[in-house]
């Protein structure tokens, strides 16, 4: 981050150790950009697939990790920087064949392979050493990157949500290995969402 701030005039973040702020402009222009060394994300992105990579596990870690629902590909893009770096690969699944070509794109260059299943039963042999789950989501804790989800969203949309939630846990559960890692993360602050799972 302190290279990039230097060579971007931007401002290194607060809590991720990879972000760069900047003010203003079109981050598309940047060399760093262009040349795939730097990418457009969100610093609280960043730190979920952090903690991902860095939380302790019981054993080894085989390298053997999993992003269960990687569309659009942000994530899977810090996870597979993170894991060509431990000498780990990412697994990412991704149910629209639209959002996984997405991924695919992001993460061309480092060691994620992408696969178009649906993550409740996503084909995959057991065993993953980290696993990562940013569950769809109402959104609501994101209206200021995506205000018009105020308006596509109901209170009627949440129970159907959490169906989805709890059964992509449940996957992730089955797919983690014993004294691996889950991390479950939405990005909506609503209890049933997130704390009542």
């Amino acid at each position: 981050a302190e290279e990039l701030a230097l060579v971007t005039g931007g401002t290194e973040g607060v809590v991720s150790p990879y972000a760069v702020h900047l003010d203003s402009g079109d981050p598309g222009t940047l060399e760093a950009v262009r040349d795939r060394l730097a990418t457009v994300q969100d610093e609280g992105s960043q730190v979920v697939a952090i903690a991902a990579s860095r939380a302790p596990l019981v054993g080894e870690d085989g390298g053997r990790w999993l992003d269960l629902c990687a569309g659009p590909g942000g994530k899977a893009v810090m996870l597979g920087a993170l894991a060509e770096i431990e000498g780990a690969t990412v697994t990412g699944v991704e149910v629209s064949e639209h959002r996984a070509d997405l991924v695919r794109e992001a993460t061309r260059d480092l060691p994620v392979t992408v696969l178009t299943a649906d993550g409740r039963d996503p084909g995959l042999e057991p065993g993953f050493d980290r696993v990562l789950l940013d569950a769809p989501c109402s959104g609501l804790g994101a209206l200021r990157r995506r205000p018009e989800a105020r308006w596509r969203k109901t209170a009627a949309d949440i129970p159907g949500l959490v169906v989805l939630q709890r059964e992509l846990l449940e996957s992730a559960l089955r797919l983690v290995r014993p004294g691996g890692v889950v991390l479950y993360a939405t990005c909506s602050p609503h209890l049933s969402e997130t704390v009542s799972m």
